[in-house]
């Protein structure tokens, strides 16, 4: 949250206006706002740069309870086959056996097992299935605010980030270098930015 509590003289030119909060119990049912939302990843390319993508269909929803986080749910599924790299080639060598295979695994899903929160961070752990595999994972989240849209609907917001080993899901291909090292790297990082709308 370091982000958010800065003075104003201790701003950078990369930050954001500093965020609303349109409420102070954010407990409550919540359904992803789909095109505020981001379910991106990247990864290294050749030891050299970064490569960043995401998925633009999905669907999901949450259960926030603030007084018992335990009671708190989140789920979300995804339609593999719309990933988004910026190049077509890539996106379908991603779709094809060598890594999703999307033909036989249409769809990720993550479903969470247990919430937690220390009064600032989310901590949300579920099932993260990807190619027919279920690993457990934990994703650390941040409020980045709430606000009522001139729509009147209240929305809070969340950015999260985690890495995981993509091999351990049987995201397995990659390709050695000459100079050492392999085309792709094996930990990837999960990216999300959240906008999920409250339910009336």
């Amino acid at each position: 949250m370091a982000l958010f509590n800065r003075k104003p003289e201790e701003s950078t030119p990369t930050d954001f206006d500093a965020p609303t909060a349109a409420i102070e119990d954010i407990s409550g049912d919540y359904t992803l706002d789909v095109t505020h939302t981001r379910l991106g990843f990247s990864a290294r390319h050749a030891m050299v740069t970064t490569v960043r993508g995401s998925f633009k269909e999905f669907e999901g929803s949450a259960t926030v309870d603030t007084a018992t986080p335990a009671n708190s749910r989140v789920s979300v599924k995804i339609d593999a086959s719309s990933i988004d790299t910026g190049n077509k080639d890539r996106d379908g060598h991603l779709l094809s056996g060598d890594f999703f295979e999307t033909t036989a695994n249409p769809y990720i899903t993550f479903t969470s097992t247990d919430v937690t929160f220390d009064g600032e961070t989310w901590n949300i752990t579920g099932d993260l299935t990807i190619k027919g595999i279920s690993k457990s994972v934990t994703v650390p989240f941040e409020q980045t605010g709430s606000a009522k849209d001139p729509y009147g609907n209240v929305r809070v917001g969340f950015e999260g980030v985690v890495a995981i080993n993509r091999s351990d899901w049987g995201l397995t291909f990659n390709a050695a270098l000459e100079t050492g090292g392999v085309l792709i790297s094996e930990r990837i990082k999960l990216e999300f930015d959240i906008s999920a709308i409250k339910s009336a």
